[in-house]
């Protein structure tokens, strides 16, 4: 029987982390949306505007029997720079920060340790800039955003952007 929690992450555009997190075991589920601003209910162009205090994220649905948070979180510090305060690559802004948003006390602490022990052991080469917030709430993106990278493989940022990154991590 299936034992399903929830993880809030941002990492840079919502289509790259997407892509990464649906290719992995023990996740059934992986929603493009913005989280941690003051907007209820933003769209995409107010996000971009960098004025809403959302970032792009993902809502992560998985079964903590075959997946646990620890694991995830690892998926999660490979898949983006943490290192970088509000960018990715050429996406810039508040909206493409490194942000965990936590749903319990236990996922608080994981995260807490998993970017200390990070830290300590130089694993990235600048200091981890990630924020770890508890989750207020979580608004799903518009449905072209959704399942973007299945979508759209031959879409220029998917050709330049995605496929590099789900090559370095070895995701098919």
């Amino acid at each position: 029987m299936e034992k399903l929690e929830f993880a809030t992450l941002g990492g840079g555009c919502f289509w790259c982390l997407e892509a990464v997190f649906s290719r992995i075991n023990g996740i059934t589920s992986v929603k493009s949306g913005y989280s941690g601003g003051t907007n209820f209910n933003p769209t995409y162009q107010q996000v971009c505007s960098g004025e809403t205090g959302h970032a792009e994220v993902i809502q992560i649905s998985f079964d903590s029997k075959k997946l646990t948070y620890e694991t995830l979180l690892d998926w999660f510090w490979r898949g983006h720079d943490p290192t970088t305060i509000n960018r990715q690559g050429g996406d810039i802004g508040t909206q493409y920060r490194s942000v965990i948003f936590y749903h319990s006390e236990y996922q608080k602490k994981i995260a807490i340790d998993s970017k200390n022990r990070l830290g300590k052991n130089n694993f990235f080469k600048d200091p981890i800039v990630t924020e770890i917030i508890k989750i207020q709430k979580f608004f799903p993106a518009e449905d072209y955003h959704q399942d973007y990278y299945r979508k759209n493989p031959n879409a220029g940022y998917c050709n330049y952007v995605i496929q590099p990154k789900l090559q370095k991590l070895k995701l098919k």
